[in-house]
Formats: structure tokens, C-alpha cells, sequence
């Protein structure tokens, strides 16, 4: 029986290996080190942090003669025998013991505790590294340590029926490793998973495991064969969809009637111009300063998630209490940003909007670096699966950044583009104008957008499917005018110009809407 009452106290130096802190002291005396596993002190130890009170370690680490895995291997994982029964633990991301799953001699499996959404002996592992390999089962996993000892091995916990998804859940933990190894069985439902979980992994670092002449990793090591983990590990093929297609298998493809729109936009102009909002498409917003980009941004967001769209939002430059009022006012028709509100009112708004939505928002403020903003960009669509994302905005994503700004906006402009193509999202962005050089023309003042004026690189306009400027006088006489919008470019048919225009209500935060009136053309109007 293994003893419960050794804890965790401190991470140490390990003389064995000269790791300057991967050796674990105990609060028995006993260190374990987990580089070179070198171990002092009491052979039979918990080698954890934290021990839930709800499910509880029992027995004790064993060689498992017929699997060929050492006892060295199994104290590392905690595979434990209890009579007849081997026990393997789940722990959550903090290192917390949560559940036991256990397996009997014919194979009956059963599950103790509280289930995790994390893989198996993942809590063993950096976050970071060259190469990290997944597979099917706990003992496959093991096998493949007891092959390869030092390199991470973790396995699904639910085997290849919910790769995908139990894959999906823990994309942050892959994106901090330079190659993904997926070595799963090497029957068809294995292959199928490994194309499935290869799918929502981040693009060009997944290689698939193919074992030759065994199922898995299991039978491979209890053949005395574990050269044949090695290479298929070592030999793994990165994955790569085909793109290349024969123009004649396009016949369903192309006769499949397809929805003109995703969803509709909550402004009539914008739908007759734009034709709605679809998936796949990268749609900008641009103003000048305090023209209502975010607003106008919070109020298509709240129209979604009424509609019960999963929605993602990523507004740099505001806190998410402020995000959170402003879509809250916009839903209730109440400003709540401004004055002073009693927590029943606050409350009450929540549970009439936020409460009811499936909404995601990013917790930062600033610039940040802009692969940090791809990858939870990413997680909110393949792991949290939102279909919708805003990212507001472009200019702030960079400004902490030293170097060209107009590279930079190339660089980003192509790797959001690149996202949304892989994830099959709409992506609606905003983007600053350059200030004017003519004061007759100041944006602030309701002067006109063009695409020349778009702060830093032409790419934001060629890349962008859909180019929405707004413009309105914040500084007429009779207070602020109608905002007009202006349809800049649009991919999907051709149709620009004016489209509409909007009052903003302050206090309801909202916007309404009437039409523009026609613009004036010289080549008709004389």
C-alpha cells in the first residue's frame, strides 16, 4: 500500500543528473527526479502535489512481467497494482489527483472519482518541448516511455471514439511542442482518429505513427520489440492533406446548393450589399478615432449570440468587465458603462444576456505578441469551436512590436487570413485609418474613407474579403451626425458605395438605421 501522507514541498537540484530543478523534495525526506528518475528514500511513494479527497492512490508500482514494463516505468506513471486490479490516475492541469481508472484482467474498465478533460500522465510533463507523443491507451503510452524513456508519452483518455475531442481540449498544451506524434492503433478506427485529431491540430507540426507488424505499442513491447516503437516514432509521417483535386470529383461540390449567408447582418444596408455574414471570410472594419468601430462591432456580436451563436471576442484595447457592459447594455437596451448601477440591476442584465450566451472572450489588455493572439484565436475555433470571432484591433495587436510596420501588417494580415481559411471562421476585424493631411477632410469630422487610407500596408485591403468603412461628424453643430457606411470592397459580388445610415443611441447603446441618401454624381446630376 502506498503512503498517502507524503507531499510536495519544493523543486531541487539532482546531484544524479545535474538537472537544476527537476528533482522533487518530499516532506518525508525522499526526492524523485524526473529527468533522470534517480529516487532517494522510501522506494514506495506518491510522486504528486496535490491528492484529491474524493479517489485515492492504492497499491503499489509493480513490474507488469507480461507487458515487459518495468517498475521504474510504472512508479513514474503511477500504474499501480491492486490485486487484480491495475489503477491508473488522472489529474487535472494543476497537478491535482481527480480520478482512477481501473482494469481487470478481462479487460473490464471502470472509472473512480471525478472525470478530467486533460490526457493521461499529462501533469508529468513540461508544457514545452521538441516532441511530444499521444497514444491510444495508458499502457501503450507506458510501453512506449519503457522504448524511449525521457520523452513525453501521454495517451487519450477515452481511446480513439472521442480523439478528436479529447485532443481538441488541450490544443494550448500542443501548441508549446515543436512536433505532435500521433501513435495510435493500426486498425481502421485508429487511423481514422489520427486523421480526425490531426485535423484540429496546429497546421505543419503533426506526424502520424505507423507500427509494422504489431496493433500498438503494447504488442510491439511484449514481443521484446521495442526497436519497432523507436523507428515508428522516429520514422512518423507529418501530416499533410492532400490539396491537390481532380477537377472531375468536384461534381457534388458544385451542385450542392449552398446558403447565400451564415447568418444576417442586424443592419438592412449591409445585407443588401454584403449579402450577409458567411464563414470563411475575413470582413474589416476602418474609421477614424472614435468613430463607433467597437460599438458597431458589440452590437453585430450581440445580435449573434442572441441568435445563439458561439461567439469569441479579443478587444485589446478594453478590459473584459468593459466588453462584458458594453454587450450587456447593447442587449438590454440600457447603458450600463455609464452612472452608478446597483448590483440587482447588473445582475439582472447578466442573467438576461451573458448568462444565456455561449461567449468567449480574451483576458488582456494592450499589445501582446501576435502569435499569442493566432493561438487563442485558434483555440477559441477548433477547441471552443466559436464560428464567429472579433478581433479589435489590428494597430494595438502590434504596437508593442519593434520593426517595419508595414511587414508587420503583411505578416499578420497573411497569417489571419491563413487562420481563417483552416478554420472555417468568420473573422470580423478593425483597422485605423491614417490621419489626413487636409482638415477639410479629417475623419473625425466626417471626411470620406478610401482604401488608400488604411493605416500601414495595402495587404489589409487585398487580403480582407469585405472592406466596411464608417464615417460621421463628430463635431457638428447640432451634436453628432448619422454614422454612413461605406461598403470598400466586397469579395463575394462586386457591389460598393454607400449602403446605409445609423443613429446612435447613447443611452440604449444601440444603433438604428435609415437610408443613405444617394450619393452625388457629376457624370448624371449636370
Amino acid at each position: 500500500m502506498v503512503d498517502l501522507t507524503n507531499e510536495f514541498v519544493r523543486h531541487i537540484p539532482c546531484e544524479n543528473c545535474g538537472s537544476s530543478d527537476g528533482n522533487s523534495l518530499y516532506t518525508d525526506g525522499h526526492t524523485y527526479c524526473f529527468v533522470c528518475h534517480n529516487r532517494t528514500g522510501d522506494n514506495d511513494v506518491i510522486h504528486s502535489q496535490n491528492v484529491s479527497q474524493t479517489v485515492h492512490l492504492t497499491g503499489s508500482a509493480e513490474r507488469l512481467h507480461k507487458r515487459k514494463i518495468s517498475e521504474k516505468t510504472c512508479q513514474f506513471y503511477q500504474i499501480y497494482r491492486d490485486g487484480d486490479v491495475l489503477r491508473f490516475p488522472y489529474y487535472d492541469e494543476s497537478g491535482i489527483l481527480l480520478g482512477v481508472k481501473t482494469k481487470t484482467k478481462k479487460k473490464d474498465f471502470r472509472y473512480e472519482g471525478v472525470s478530467t478533460d486533460t490526457l493521461f500522465a499529462q501533469h508529468r510533463f513540461p508544457t514545452t518541448g521538441k516532441r511530444i507523443v499521444v497514444t491510444e491507451g495508458e499502457l501503450d503510452a507506458a510501453s512506449c516511455y519503457e522504448a524511449m524513456g525521457g520523452w513525453p508519452m501521454v495517451s487519450l483518455p477515452h481511446g480513439a471514439a472521442s480523439a478528436k475531442k479529447d485532443i481538441q481540449k488541450q490544443i494550448p498544451l500542443f501548441q508549446g511542442y515543436e512536433e505532435i506524434v500521433l501513435f495510435f492503433d493500426g486498425d481502421d478506427a485508429g487511423r481514422k482518429a489520427a486523421e480526425e485529431a490531426a485535423s484540429v491540430l496546429p497546421a505543419g507540426k503533426v506526424s502520424i505513427a505507423r507500427l509494422e507488424g504489431f496493433k500498438d505499442p503494447s504488442e510491439a513491447l511484449q514481443a521484446d520489440n521495442a526497436e519497432a516503437i523507436r523507428k515508428a516514432i522516429w520514422d512518423s509521417k507529418p501530416f499533410r492533406p492532400d490539396g491537390i483535386v481532380d477537377g472531375k470529383s468536384l461534381l457534388k461540390t458544385v451542385t450542392t446548393p449552398q446558403p447565400p449567408f451564415d447568418h444576417e447582418y442586424p443592419f438592412e444596408g449591409l445585407n443588401k450589399k454584403l449579402h450577409g455574414i458567411r464563414y470563411g471570410e475575413l470582413t474589416t472594419f476602418t474609421a477614424g478615432t472614435g468613430a463607433g468601430k467597437t460599438s458597431i462591432m458589440r452590437h453585430i456580436a450581440t445580435d449573434l449570440l442572441q441568435k445563439g451563436e458561439a461567439v469569441g471576442i479579443l478587444e485589446l484595447e478594453a478590459s473584459n468587465r468593459r466588453t462584458a457592459l458594453g454587450l450587456m447594455s447593447t442587449a438590454v437596451g440600457k447603458n450600463l458603462a455609464i452612472g452608478e448601477h446597483t448590483e440587482d440591476e447588473l445582475t439582472e442584465a447578466f442573467n438576461n444576456s451573458i448568462a444565456n450566451w455561449n461567449l468567449y472572450m480574451f483576458d488582456g489588455f494592450g499589445s501582446f505578441d501576435p502569435d499569442l493572439i493566432y493561438n487563442r484565436i485558434e483555440y477559441m475555433a477548433t477547441g471552443l469551436e466559436c464560428k464567429i470571432i472579433f478581433l479589435d484591433h489590428l494597430s494595438i495587436l502590434l504596437s508593442g512590436l519593434a520593426g517595419d510596420e508595414r511587414r508587420m501588417i503583411d505578416s499578420t494580415m497573411t497569417k489571419l487570413r491563413s487562420l481563417v481559411e483552416r478554420t472555417g471562421i468568420a473573422l470580423f476585424l478593425v483597422s485605423h485609418l491614417r490621419r489626413s493631411n487636409n482638415d477639410s477632410n479629417a475623419h473625425e469630422e466626417g471626411g470620406r474613407v478610401s482604401l488608400s487610407q488604411l493605416r500601414g500596408s495595402h495587404s489589409i485591403a487585398q487580403i480582407s474579403d469585405n472592406l466596411v468603412g464608417l464615417e460621421v461628424d463628430q463635431q457638428s453643430e447640432g451634436g453628432r451626425s448619422p454614422t454612413t457606411i461605406r461598403i470598400l470592397k466586397n469579395r463575394y459580388s462586386g457591389e460598393t458605395g454607400t449602403c446605409g445610415k445609423l443613429d446612435y443611441n447613447l443611452n440604449l447603446c444601440r444603433f438604428t438605421e435609415h437610408e443613405a441618401e444617394p450619393e452625388f454624381n457629376p457624370s448624371t446630376d449636370f
